[in-house]
This record gives C-alpha cells, sequence and structure tokens, in this order.
C-alpha cells in the first residue's frame, strides 16, 4: 500500500499531461521512477519518485549512499563495483596502476578533481561521478556502462558494445550479478 501511494503523483502528473504533444515515458533506473513527456528532440520530467534504496553490510554504506544519492546512481551498484574491484580495500593498487575502492585510474582520478585516489571518500565520491557519465553516455546501458568502467569508454565505442577482451566479459557479468543479487534483497 505504501508503494501505490508513493506511485499515486506519478499517474496523477501522466494523466494531466497526457493531452500535450507528445509520448510520455515512464523509467525506473533503480533510484526512482520518473515520468517524462518526449516530443521529438526534447525530454520534459513531470514527476520523480525516488526510491529508498540504500547499501547496508559494509563499513563504506553511508559512503555509498551519499554518493549515490549526490549523483544519481544506484548504491548498490556502487557497492557491486567496489567489491569486485577492491574487495572493499581502500589502498588496492592494481597491477596497471589503478587506485582504491573503486580502481579509479590516476589519470582518471585528476579529471575528477580528486586529490587522494586512496582517500574512500573522494574515491567513491569520484566513480560516482564517473558512473554517472558512463551511465549517461551509453544511455543507461547496464553492460555498456560496466565495460566502459573497465575497459574505458573508447573500447566500447570501437567496439560498439562490450569489447571482446575475456577480462571485461567477466567483469561484466560479475559486477552485473553482484548488483542483481542486491537488487533482490528487500530495502532496508
Amino acid at each position: 500500500m505504501k508503494r501505490l501511494l508513493l506511485i499515486a503523483p506519478l499517474f496523477i502528473a501522466v494523466a494531466a499531461h497526457g493531452g500535450e504533444r507528445g509520448k510520455i515515458v515512464i523509467t525506473n533506473n533503480g533510484n526512482g521512477i520518473t515520468a517524462y513527456r518526449v516530443a521529438g528532440a526534447v525530454r520534459q520530467a513531470l514527476i520523480k519518485v525516488r526510491s529508498e534504496h540504500r547499501v547496508a553490510a559494509s563499513p563504506y554504506a553511508p559512503l555509498f549512499n551519499d554518493a549515490a544519492q549526490t549523483h544519481d546512481v544506484d548504491p548498490r551498484l556502487l557497492a557491486a563495483i567496489a567489491g569486485r574491484e577492491s574487495a572493499m580495500n581502500p589502498n588496492a593498487m592494481s597491477r596497471v596502476g589503478a587506485c582504491g575502492l573503486m580502481q579509479l585510474m590516476p589519470a582518471t582520478a585528476r579529471i575528477l578533481g580528486i586529490s587522494n585516489i586512496f582517500d574512500p571518500h573522494d574515491n567513491i565520491f569520484g566513480a560516482a561521478r564517473y558512473l554517472r557519465t558512463l551511465l549517461d553516455t551509453f544511455h543507461g546501458d547496464l553492460d555498456l556502462t560496466l565495460a566502459a568502467y573497465n575497459a574505458g569508454p573508447g573500447a566500447v565505442q570501437r567496439y560498439n558494445g562490450v569489447p571482446p577482451y575475456p577480462e571485461t566479459q567477466a567483469y561484466v557479468k560479475s559486477v552485473r550479478a553482484a548488483y542483481e543479487r542486491a537488487v533482490r534483497l528487500p530495502p532496508i
């Protein structure tokens, strides 16, 4: 019943704008449900209903939750990426030089304005910002976004999809599976 009460304003907004030109599109990105009116290349948000998905069992849960809210990504996705990237180790460093919880490359960290790549706050917030950029670049396609996070957006664009690199394909599969498991858990 509580969910229905939260979604009711969405349907009221859609009904109120239904007679205008364009079509109504409703999306659910895991952070909430948004109704848009689309007319040609113009997309106008009508209403957004936020969900209360949060990460629990992690010492970095507050950072995942805050960064997710700031950058409009699902905190469960951030946690799934950190689990795969560093096993939640803020001091992790890969053989190719990726650093911290979210395994940001130093050049990416510089672009994001991160001064201390090993600081969990800076690393998570920077990664959430980068993830939001990738989600926008690849129109919300989770597999392409994860592939770009792992292999770089250039590789995804070059192959017009998930690159044929075994490491990247395994990465996408693993992070997606962890995220889907987290999504199936009841909200806290």
